[in-house]
């Protein structure tokens, strides 16, 4: 539970985070509101208009708490982090495999293919719920159509050109992800994928899970010792966390859309929880917000079974394994990178 319970999220506009010898305390129109252990924390998220003062920021530090902030619609913004720890040689063996065009290409296809498989069973589970077969019908041929990208990956293919694979699993995927909602389609609706900023409310949903995620995976990568920002699949770009969005690749589909897909589906987010910023696009309400990170904390705490450790975990500590694995992997100690598989 520590893993999964150890994230702070302060959505509350105008609020000031400070520091009381080892506590976080969350004031609010010049009240406490909330009293938190700093050994209780290793991540603070901030959206929109909330502050944190040097002592707080400088404790956190020293406690390898990292703190994020966010706009309000989820674009990310800056992360304060204390001084780099971890293995040097596990970064260096990180670093040399990013400029080796094979061994990065080892990496990016057990990468593209953990995410096209589990994209493909994203939606051989939404053709047996559909009770549609006019409906189902294009699911399962979108599945099939990425099975066949899945034996393509077994080829000797470069990292470019897997990037293009992955590319055709990411438009065959959301060509069909209109039809996996099945309520509300009167607002709620996806036709492409749009951000910076999201141009409808499934996108706002999407981007706002996303955001999310990705942090998630960051602090785990950060945690064993590993370099968020050098990636194999993604490019490197000042800014960019690019090995944490390579990682989370495998995860997105599992954890993120399908749960965006339920909230819609159950009705426990609805149109007027959206509004239209003055940029023109879309943005949640602090009460949708807040709905969504419940569910999405809830979420992580359901357990399956990880298919290559075969222990039975929460889903929130699969990018935690993922993240041991890769660093094994680097290190030398496993044969292959072994991508989450979700079934």
């Amino acid at each position: 539970m520590k893993h999964l319970l150890n994230t702070l999220y302060v959505t509350l506009q105008e609020t000031y985070l400070t520091r009381d010898g080892e506590t976080v305390l969350i004031r609010h129109d010049k009240a406490t509101r909330l009293r938190i252990p700093i050994h209780t924390l290793q991540g603070i998220i901030c959206f929109g208009q909330v502050a944190c003062s040097p002592p707080l920021l400088g404790l956190c530090g020293q406690r390898g708490v990292m703190v994020s902030f966010f706009s309000l619609n989820g674009r990310f913004l800056a992360r304060v982090q204390g001084p780099v720890s971890g293995n040097v040689l596990l970064r260096r063996e990180q670093y040399r495999r990013a400029d080796d065009a094979e061994k990065s290409a080892e990496i990016t296809r057990s990468l593209v293919a953990g995410k096209i498989a589990n994209s493909r069973s994203v939606m051989l589970r939404a053709a047996r719920e559909q009770t549609d077969a006019a409906l189902s019908a294009p699911l399962r041929r979108a599945a099939s159509h990425m099975g066949g990208l899945l034996r393509h990956l077994e080829n000797t293919l470069s990292v470019d050109q897997m990037r293009g694979i992955e590319g055709d699993a990411s438009r065959t995927y959301f060509d069909v992800f209109d039809i996996m909602i099945l309520n509300q389609k009167d607002y709620f609706f996806f036709k492409e994928r749009s951000r910076r900023p999201p141009m409808d409310a499934m996108n706002a949903l999407l981007s706002f899970l996303y955001t999310l995620l990705v942090h998630d995976v960051a602090s785990a990568l950060e945690g064993v010792g590993l370099d968020p920002a050098v990636g194999y699949l993604h490019r490197d770009r000042p800014g960019r966390p690019s090995l944490a969005l390579d990682l989370m690749e495998e995860f997105r589909s599992v954890i993120a859309d399908r749960l965006a897909l339920t909230l819609i589906n159950r009705r426990q987010v609805r149109r007027q929880g959206f509004m239209a910023s003055e940029s023109g696009g879309i943005t949640m309400d602090d009460n949708t917000r807040k709905e969504v990170l419940s569910a999405y904390q809830n979420r992580k705490q359901e357990t399956l079974t990880h298919p290559f450790i075969g222990e039975t975990i929460p889903l929130g500590l699969v990018p935690h394994v993922q993240a041991l694995l890769l660093a094994r992997y680097l290190r030398g100690d496993l044969d292959a990178y072994p991508p989450f598989r979700w079934k």
